[in-house]
């Protein structure tokens, strides 16, 4: 920050009022009374004649003309009124908003970006419709983190099988097919040739080194097409962006099952009739911290395994297992 705003800010805190000389005032206005200030604050009345008279030497002027039995504001006070009244209650507003926001149960969760963007936003106002009470908060992140370090209490994880920890719950396995927009769907023949297969841009991972099971080449050598050049490759290094744009009709893309299922059962993506491949060695696993064991988190969990099986079910439950539960 620049030195001179700095100390501009430092000077300007330096000339206002504190705050309880400020509520001894904005109270006695209101109620044009220093006893019924003083009841209504818990103070003495004679603290809260001192605030008055500490506020009023602060300022240079005078806020009252104190008459017998008679408290009436000067043009001055009323100017001062009008603006700490309308202060202390947009301070009282955000103070109490911030205090029903911490009593309020909240489940604190971490995905990678597909599947949170992909799968659970998607599904978030079932939830929320279901318990209204409780408070969702979203990291959508790639890293594997340490959740019990980073206040966590449920993680989504993609996993192979030899990294899947003991307590992890699947929700369900890998399944990897092409997928299109129905319009472009329909402007593609059942079998692709090599003539075909150069009016086709391709959608594609750019980090399919790290997840080859995501990449074209296998797909294409299958398909008899290892040779064959597509019209355009665009690359994507997240993957709902890659699945955004595959429903746009902008390409083929290669669909990730579970979530591509609900875009599928919309109408927005068309799987190509071409083979699936399975990849039993891999899936989508709920982790969760051991402290987790608050309610609201119990309900979220529970919801989350009861999505999971509504996935598997609208994916036919013949390609995929349905999700194994643990304790």
């Amino acid at each position: 920050m620049d030195e001179r705003i700095d100390q501009g800010a430092r000077e300007r805190l330096r000339r206002l009022p504190s705050l309880d000389p400020l509520k001894g005032f904005e109270a006695a206005a209101r109620h044009l009374s220093f006893t019924r200030a003083a009841d209504e604050l818990h103070l003495t009345q004679s603290a809260v004649s001192r605030q008055i008279q500490t506020l009023e030497e602060q300022l240079g002027v005078r806020l009252f003309q104190r008459e017998v039995r008679r408290l009436r504001l000067t043009p001055e006070g009323e100017t001062l009124l009008r603006v700490v009244g309308e202060l202390l209650e947009r301070l009282a507003d955000v103070c109490a908003g911030l205090r029903a926001a911490q009593r309020r149960p909240q489940v604190q969760i971490t995905a990678a970006v597909g599947i949170a963007s992909l799968w659970l936003v998607p599904r978030l106002a079932a939830f929320q419709e279901a318990q209204p009470d409780v408070d969702v908060r979203i990291s959508a992140d790639n890293r594997v983190v340490d959740l019990e370090r980073e206040g966590f209490d449920v993680g989504l994880r993609y996993l192979a099988g030899d990294d899947v920890p003991a307590e992890a719950t699947l929700l369900f396995e890998e399944e990897v097919f092409p997928v299109a927009s129905p319009q472009l769907a329909a402007t593609l023949p059942k079998h692709v040739s090599a003539d075909d297969f150069s009016r086709i841009v391709l959608l594609a991972y750019d980090d399919d080194r790290a997840a080859p099971w995501l990449s074209w080449e296998p797909w294409l050598l299958g398909l008899g097409l290892a040779g064959a050049r597509p019209k355009a490759v665009l690359r994507f290094n997240q993957y709902d962006q890659l699945i955004r744009a595959a429903e746009e009709g902008q390409g083929v893309a290669l669909g990730r099952g579970p979530l591509v299922a609900r875009a599928i059962a919309d109408g927005r993506l068309k799987p190509l009739a071409v083979r699936r491949e399975k990849l039993p060695a891999r899936g989508y696993y709920l982790v969760r911290t051991k402290g987790a064991m608050r309610p609201e988190v119990e309900r979220f969990v529970a919801w989350l395994q009861d999505e999971a099986e509504k996935t598997v079910r609208s994916m036919g439950g013949g390609a995929l297992s349905p999700p194994a539960r643990r304790a």
